[in-house]
């Protein structure tokens, strides 16, 4: 099949997709086998790798499919809506060989020399802080008022961002996600990141920050704000939606929820299940072809993005053994030289937060049918819209904040709130989208 004789492309960005991706990456098998004609945007055609072993191909081989962008972004008009996720940065993302590797030694340095016991306390302080904003309530969106609040304070934690360099980031990346003022919004967040490495040079602390500031490696200021950027967006959607569909699992199948009221929390199981059935992020991981490339009698155009669908590989009917508790082979994380570099914190921050919030939560249940959730539309993410539940009001707690010790726990900036925002007044109506629900989370 050559790439003029593609049939119509498959539309990933609409609310049909978002319903059933599993439906459509059946039907695309079916029609094409392992490599499938779709459109990220519209206007913007891609290749979709659905087979397993097909992935493992193209992500093991960056000499013929490299994750330079260049080429391709200059067939696409300046306002091309994925750009802002898909343009090159000088990051881990985009980069291959030694520069790739130059960027990555930095982050997996860094990374190493957070104290599982601090990371453990920040998430668990985060959650605290966040549960009790709704304990008391007996009801509370898991996406909008957990999932994506939480890695949002543990990551300016961890980075050491005083308040005002945390809030251009957060509002930046909103702006980001909801296309709203996007490329001001993208302009904001990298300008907050080079800001807070600038902090870092003159006013050190015991933060991921300053350590990738004085990693031998010799990242100049704009590498390392764009890799603070890369790690602080990629790390705050795909944790988000790792913890929301863990709790939709286990909330709604009852291989897992019968377990919950008994004490035995089966939460890393549900991980490695959501992991190869409902990854965080369903399609990513792009590269541009050098030349026009041919698997299986189709033909992946030369510069023309390569995704893989990481949902669609991970349950490739050649590959399905049906054990996937404890089975950490899957694509979730993707593989080869790109395998992301803080897949273990992220994989830690979920469990955590998933363990803590039944721990204090331990009737949850879905405030309405499972099959009345509706999904986010999107070409790259797996998120519910809301994931609403009930239970019993809880006490709230009011810990008074521990003294940080140093240097072996990183700062904690004061940005990070010691209670939850007040509800919106009931004669304000509540935002409609779910990042506008999280930017007026953010405002209070």
């Amino acid at each position: 099949m050559t790439a003029e004789t593609h049939q119509e492309r498959v539309k990933m960005y609409d609310a049909q997709f978002a319903a059933d991706p599993a439906g459509v990456y059946e039907m695309l098998r079916s029609r094409y086998g392992d490599y499938a004609p779709v459109e990220l945007a519209p206007g913007v055609p891609a290749t979709l790798v659905l087979g397993y072993d097909a992935a493992l191909g193209v992500l093991r081989d960056p000499g013929t499919f490299p994750k330079d962008p260049r080429r391709w972004q200059q067939t696409m008009p300046p306002d091309c809506p994925v750009m802002l996720v898909m343009g090159y940065r000088p990051n881990v993302l985009y980069t291959d060989g030694s520069e790739h590797a130059r960027f990555r030694r930095t982050i997996t340095d860094a990374f190493e020399r957070v104290p599982p016991a601090a990371m453990r306390e920040y998430i668990e302080q985060s959650a605290d802080v966040l549960i009790d904003g709704f304990a008391a309530d007996g009801e509370a969106d898991l996406c909008a008022q957990y999932g994506v609040r939480l890695p949002l304070l543990v990551f300016n934690r961890l980075f050491g961002c005083p308040p005002d360099i945390a809030d251009r980031l957060v509002r930046g990346l909103i702006a980001m996600a909801e296309l709203v003022d996007a490329e001001k919004g993208g302009a904001m967040f990298t300008q907050a990141a080079r800001d807070l490495v600038a902090l870092k040079r003159v006013s050190p602390g015991a933060d991921l920050t300053t350590w990738m500031v004085e990693h031998p490696a010799g990242l100049t200021d704009e590498e390392l704000g764009d890799q603070i950027g890369l790690l602080m967006a990629t790390g705050t959607e795909p944790v988000s939606n790792l913890i929301t569909n863990a709790l939709h699992l286990l909330l709604s199948d009852d291989r897992f929820a019968g377990d919950l009221s008994g004490g035995s929390l089966p939460v890393e199981d549900a991980l490695d299940e959501v992991l190869w059935t409902d990854p965080p992020i369903a399609n990513f991981g792009f590269t541009y072809p050098v030349r026009d490339v041919e698997r299986d009698g189709y033909v992946m155009p030369a510069d023309q993005p390569v995704g893989i669908a990481y949902k669609a590989v991970n349950t490739d009917p050649s590959k399905n053994t049906g054990q996937r508790v404890g089975n950490r082979a899957h694509l979730a994380f993707s593989a080869g030289a790109h395998t992301c570099p803080a897949k273990n914190p992220a994989r830690s921050m979920a469990s955590i937060a998933i363990e803590k919030l039944l721990d204090r939560l331990p009737d949850l249940d879905l405030a309405i049918s499972a099959d009345k959730l509706q999904w986010r539309p999107g070409p790259f993410h797996r998120s519910l819209a809301a994931l609403p539940v009930r239970f019993a009001p809880a006490a709230v707690l009011v810990p008074t904040p521990a003294p940080v010790p140093a240097p072996a726990v990183p700062a904690v900036p004061a940005r990070v709130p010691v209670s939850a925002p007040a509800p919106t007044a009931p004669s304000e109506p509540a935002p409609s989208s779910f990042w506008a629900r999280v930017a007026a989370w953010w405002k209070v």
